[in-house]
């Protein structure tokens, strides 16, 4: 396990619910790699050079990746657990600002948080932030998930929970290209 590297999760939260989806995917890839998850406004704004896998994750609003304004509305639904001022969405700009890291063997891929009820609209934060993953030079793994929340602040199903640490340890998988860790 120590010379793949390891896995780092960047993740964006109001109410909580895509903390617990990220802590999950956590959990799913540590059968696999060694794996740490920051909040977003506390994440590097260069690549750490041991990360072999980024996976950036955050809620839809709006269709897309979070605004300062979709943020302000959703401290308006309740207590947001996390400060407002930054969001993936600005969190990829300084990265890309920064020039980011992307060494030969890294790779990225995308998740977020939807409300059940509007699952077939169209537009989603992982598919708008691994687009522009993508057009700063990052490599994709697998494809971009999206798990669901009952109403805008939660609760997320226990279901969604599983499968996020499912989707994690096939994650994990792919980045390896390992069996399972002992342990």
């Amino acid at each position: 396990m120590s010379g793949t590297g390891r896995a780092l999760i960047v993740y964006e939260t109001m109410f909580g619910n895509t903390e617990r989806i990220a802590r999950a995917i956590r959990d799913g890839l540590r059968t696999y790699v060694q794996a740490d998850m920051v909040p977003v406004n506390r994440a590097p704004d260069v690549v750490p050079g041991d990360v072999r896998l980024l996976v950036v994750g955050g809620p839809t609003h709006a269709f897309s990746m979070s605004r300062p304004s979709t943020r302000k509305d959703a401290w308006q639904q309740g207590d947001v657990v996390m400060p407002t001022e930054v969001g993936i969405r600005e969190w990829l700009d300084a990265l890309e600002r920064a020039g980011g890291n992307r060494p030969r063997d890294l790779r990225v891929t995308t998740f977020d948080t939807r409300i059940a009820k509007v699952r077939r609209l169209p537009g989603s934060a992982a598919r708008s932030a691994a687009k522009l993953l993508r057009r700063m030079g990052y490599r994709m793994i697998g494809t971009s998930e999206s798990f669901f929340v009952n109403e805008m602040t939660g609760p997320i199903r226990d279901v969604e929970i599983e499968r996020a640490r499912r989707w994690g340890a096939e994650l994990g998988r792919l980045t390896t290209g390992a069996a399972r860790v002992a342990g």
